[in-house]
């Protein structure tokens, strides 16, 4: 296995909708199959569904858990990360990724948005937390793809 792939990390809502779903699905496919690494939190929702969009184009996934169980990691999980650290895990998560795109989301989405642009991390927002300065707004999966990987060190 390759795992010098670009890393991006997909983040967004632990329970989203089916359009959600397929949305992250999609980005996670189109990450993969231009060779990068899914980074994600590791659960349920947006973190799912890029995972398996990932491992469906023959990609691989990383999966930032915040609890003490490797089992607890989605089903698309390719190498968990067992932290302990609750929400305190998004600074690994967002420290180990050199791109984000935030997919609709929450406040865990909002603190790794924030902490992202802390750390001077590129992050595409689709259909996320409106108006954060330094985001790059986009209206498509393709589009948040390209930008992410447009804007690499």
């Amino acid at each position: 296995m390759d795992f010098l792939g670009r890393r991006i990390g997909i983040i967004g809502a632990g329970l989203c909708n089916q359009e959600t779903y397929e949305l992250a699905r999609t980005i996670g496919g189109l990450v993969a199959a231009r060779g990068g690494l899914i980074y994600c939190g590791g659960l349920g929702g947006v973190m799912e569904a890029a995972c398996r969009g990932a491992r469906e184009a023959g990609g691989h996934t990383v999966g930032i858990l915040p609890g003490f169980k490797a089992s607890d990691a989605n089903e698309f999980v390719t190498i968990p990360v067992v932290t302990g650290l609750s929400h305190a895990r998004n600074v690994v998560l967002v420290r180990s990724c050199e791109a984000l795109i935030a997919v609709s989301g929450s406040h865990g989405t909002l603190s790794e948005i924030a902490l992202a642009l802390k750390m001077w991390k590129p992050v595409i927002g689709l259909n996320t937390w409106p108006d954060i300065q330094d985001v790059h707004y986009v209206s498509t999966a393709e589009d948040a793809v390209e930008k992410a990987f447009d804007l690499l060190p």
